[in-house]
């Protein structure tokens, strides 16, 4: 009997994966996924939530998606507690020596009225050794030395290490922090260092790679160094952003669901096409290729542009948090969040119970690049979290670095950086497979409770990057994540 059940699922998991394979080849076919992220990046540009460009992408995406066939389309509204602007941020070394300083803002942090005559303090990368040997540094301006970023891991570093920094200029009564630029070329670009969207505790900037190397330089010759700066952010309260959500109602199991999603939200120095506005227009047309296909899977599936991710993934909290009377219902949340890039696989979380099931699911994708694996790698940055944090199985696309670094957040992230041929293969491999995922007659694993949750956590060492970031303290206390 136990081998006629396997023969049964595997029969049903072959005909979910020639579906998929439909799917996959009608997403190959011409469709305005171009048009499309053109429209998005360079006629709305940057999108930043709280700004008109952030409210028409919304309604680029409803118009998308409704376009594209979905059976309902909603917009779900959330709040973030702070609006913030960046003003006409200034910054020059004035003595002994003079000159300009390219600089922008930190996001999210806050205001600095004009300050002269600042004593500028080299403290290194931000150790607390690099602290204690640059002694005193009240009312001081920080500067803080990076390496440049080539790898994903020089880019999550540059995250992880720049909370301990803030709280020891903090403690020490600094004035502001000057980030080094981790790119050449004076290429500036936007970060936070928030975690949902409150002001921070200190003015910081970002400086150009070339400026800061200049200071280093003048400052380890012995010379001291001031500086004039002034940060003039417009900051505002709580204000309402939200999410988009489509669905393809399932023709079996309606109320159990799948979830692509992508964040549509970007930073506005540049127009925000590698991150993430790309895969925000993968979301609309993998639902056009599904739709396009004729078939309906078992499980309905739900696309889902997700806002105020730059902020500290928001938007998706807000989602999970709203539907979480819903998360027995999900089978499987699927992100994609890292450029054009090749994908070289999807990461599971840790989760070694959903492996096997989700590799029977995988031959549609093979079949469009042979080489894409599951692993079961963990990553905190991107809006699968909160789906993690509740016990639902999540999938991370895992792509190659290709241009994505280089241009993250930056004045470059512009349209012409995106490989639409790639990004079209992506489309099939994404669409197919949560078409499988949600045509499956089993689920590619259960919800899992608190304990394992944490359990894949620290195998993984997810917790350590959730430290370093200070998320860990909202999982620790119980005010993130499922609660048995």
């Amino acid at each position: 009997m136990k081998t006629f059940l396997s023969l049964l699922l595997l029969g049903y998991s072959l005909c979910a994966q020639d579906g998929a394979s439909r799917v996959a080849s009608e997403a190959l076919k011409p469709s305005p996924l171009e048009s499309n992220l053109r429209m998005l990046t360079d006629q709305i540009g940057g999108r930043v939530p709280g700004t008109p460009a952030m409210e028409k992408a919304v309604q680029w995406g409803v118009a998308g998606f409704k376009a594209a066939g979905a059976d309902s389309v909603t917009v779900e509204q959330f709040t973030i507690s702070n609006s913030w602007a960046e003003g006409n941020t200034r910054m020059s070394v004035t003595a002994p020596e003079s000159f300009e300083v390219r600089a922008v803002s930190a996001a999210w942090a806050p205001t600095l009225e004009a300050k002269r005559h600042l004593p500028m303090v080299d403290v290194g990368e931000g150790k607390p050794e690099e602290f204690a040997k640059a002694g005193d540094i009240s009312g001081a301006l920080l500067v803080v030395h990076s390496s440049e970023m080539h790898k994903w891991e020089d880019l999550f570093a540059e995250y992880e290490n720049a909370p301990g920094t803030i709280e020891r200029a903090v403690k020490g009564g600094a004035i502001a922090i000057a980030f080094q630029s981790t790119r050449p070329h004076d290429l500036l670009y936007r970060h936070t260092n928030a975690l949902a969207g409150e002001i921070d505790r200190v003015p910081m900037v970002l400086i150009a790679r070339e400026d800061a190397a200049r200071i280093f330089r003048l400052l380890a010759s012995g010379e001291k160094l001031y500086a004039d700066l002034e940060i003039p952010n417009r900051i505002g309260g709580r204000f309402e952003s939200a999410n988009v959500v489509a669905e393809l109602k399932g023709s079996e199991r309606p109320d159990e669901y799948v979830v692509l999603g992508a964040h549509l939200d970007s930073w506005e120095l540049g127009t925000g096409a590698l991150d993430n506005g790309c895969n925000a227009a993968l979301v609309i047309d993998a639902l056009r290729a599904i739709k396009a296909s004729g078939l309906k899977p078992k499980r309905s599936i739900r696309f889902i542009l997700f806002s105020g991710e730059e902020e500290g993934m928001i938007g998706s909290r807000a989602y999970v948090t709203t539907h979480r009377a819903e998360m027995d219902k999900i089978a499987a949340v699927l992100v994609v969040d890292s450029g054009s890039g090749r994908i070289t696989g999807f990461a599971t979380g840790g989760r070694k119970d959903v492996q096997a099931a989700a590799a029977r699911l995988m031959g549609p994708v093979k079949q469009v690049d042979s080489q894409v694996r599951l692993t079961t790698g963990a990553e905190s940055g991107t809006d699968h979290l909160d789906f993690f944090f509740e016990g639902v199985p999540t999938l991370v696309a895992d792509q190659e670095e290709a241009n994505y670094l280089i241009n993250y957040h930056a004045e470059s992230d512009t349209f012409d950086k995106v490989d639409m041929p790639q990004l079209r293969k992506h489309v099939a491999e994404t669409a197919a497979l949560v078409f499988a995922l949600a045509d499956s007659p089993a689920r590619v694993g259960p919800r899992i409770h608190r304990a394992e949750i944490e359990r894949d956590m620290r195998e993984t060492h997810l917790d350590e990057d959730l430290k370093a970031t200070g998320i860990w303290r909202e999982w620790e206390n119980g005010t993130r994540g499922r609660q048995d």
